[in-house]
C-alpha cells in the first residue's frame, strides 16, 4: 500500500512540474510576444524642444494610425534628454540632435549588456530671426563669432533657448565659435523657443536662434502669424563661390548651402521590436519622412519630381 502511495506522489509530482513548465513557458512566450508588438503598447520619450512642432505632428499622426499606441513625449533641452537616457528606466527613447559617442556606447554595453540603436531621422537648420520693422538680414558666420563673442555690435542682443544645456547653444559654440565661450552680457537666455520668437517679435534690436520646424512652414496659420512679428534673415554660403546670402529651406538644407544645418537623431534603448522600433519605422517610412518634409526639415528620403513625356 506505501508502495502504491509512493508510485502515486511520485506521478503526481512529474504531472505538476510539467504542467508548472508548460504554463511557465507560456507566460514567457506570452510576454515576448507582448513585448514585440510595435503598434501598441506605451512608451515614454524625451524630446529635444527645438523639435516639439514637428514632433507633436509626428506623434499625432502616428497614434491616430494606431489606436492602441501611445507615446508619452516629454520636450526638454538635449542635456536632459540624455540624462533621462541614462537614469531613468522608464525611458526608452530620445529624439536629440546627435548620435552616442564612443565612450557613451560602451557604458551601455557595460549596463545593459546591448548597444542602443541610433541614426539620423531627418536635418534641421537653426534659424535667425530678427524683428519684422528690422532690416539687417544678412549675416557672415566671421560676424556672427564676433557678435557672440562681444567683439562688435555690443547693443544688440542674442537670444537663445537657454545658456547652458540646449542643442542650440551647444551647436553654436561648436559650429560658429569653435568651442569658445559666449560673451555673456550681449547674449540672453529664455526658456523656450517659442520664447525666443515672443522676446525678438517685442525687441526691435535682438537676433533670436529657433529651429526651422518653429518658424519655417508656410502651411502652419500659427507659423504664418509669428512670420508677421518676426524676419527669417539670410546667412552667407561660405562654401559657395561667389558667397551668396541664402535662407533656411529645404533646398539649401539638403544641399549645406545653407551653413547652419544640423542633424536629428533617435536613440532607442529597445533589443527588441517593440513600440520604440515602430515609431521610429514609421519617422523613417513615407509618411514619418512627409511630415519632416511639410515642417520644412531637410529629409533623409528623397521627393523628387521627375519629368516624364508621354507618348499619344
Amino acid at each position: 500500500m506505501n508502495r502504491i502511495n509512493l508510485r502515486q506522489a511520485t506521478a503526481y509530482f512529474f504531472i505538476l512540474f510539467f504542467a508548472t513548465a508548460f504554463l511557465v513557458n507560456g507566460c514567457r512566450q506570452k510576454s515576448n510576444k507582448q513585448k514585440n508588438v510595435f503598434n501598441s503598447g506605451t512608451i515614454h520619450v524625451s524630446i529635444d524642444e527645438s523639435f516639439k512642432p514637428v514632433m507633436e505632428e509626428q506623434i499625432r499622426v502616428f497614434e491616430k494610425s494606431y489606436p492602441a499606441a501611445r507615446i508619452i513625449a516629454e520636450y526638454k533641452s538635449e542635456a536632459d534628454c540624455f540624462r533621462d537616457l541614462y537614469t531613468d528606466t522608464s525611458n526608452r527613447m530620445i529624439i536629440v540632435t546627435r548620435g552616442l559617442r564612443d565612450e557613451e556606447d560602451e557604458y551601455f554595453y557595460d549596463t545593459l549588456k546591448y548597444r542602443p540603436r541610433w541614426n539620423n531621422i531627418a536635418n534641421d537648420a537653426i534659424t535667425l530671426i530678427v524683428n519684422s520693422k528690422s532690416s539687417d538680414t544678412l549675416f557672415t558666420l566671421e560676424r556672427l563669432k564676433n557678435q557672440l563673442s562681444g567683439k562688435i555690435n555690443r547693443d544688440q542682443k542674442i537670444v537663445f533657448d537657454g545658456l547652458n544645456a540646449t542643442s542650440t547653444v551647444r551647436f553654436a559654440m561648436d559650429s560658429i565659435l569653435k568651442g569658445a565661450m559666449f560673451d555673456t552680457s550681449v547674449v540672453k537666455a529664455v526658456k523656450s523657443s517659442r520664447e525666443v520668437i515672443d522676446y525678438v517679435a517685442k525687441t526691435e534690436n535682438a537676433i533670436g536662434f529657433v529651429g526651422i520646424s518653429w518658424i519655417g512652414n508656410p502651411e502652419d496659420t500659427a507659423q504664418v502669424n509669428m512670420l508677421n512679428k518676426v524676419k527669417i534673415a539670410y546667412v552667407s554660403c561660405e562654401a559657395c563661390e561667389d558667397k551668396p546670402f541664402v535662407k533656411p529651406m529645404q533646398a539649401s538644407i539638403l544641399t549645406r548651402r545653407y551653413p547652419l544645418v544640423r542633424g536629428l537623431y533617435y536613440i532607442l534603448k529597445e533589443n527588441y521590436s517593440g513600440l520604440g522600433t515602430g515609431f521610429v519605422n514609421f519617422l523613417n517610412q513615407e509618411r514619418g519622412q512627409l511630415i519632416f518634409k511639410r515642417a520644412y526639415l531637410g529629409t533623409r528620403m528623397e521627393f523628387g519630381v521627375r519629368k516624364v513625356k508621354i507618348n499619344l
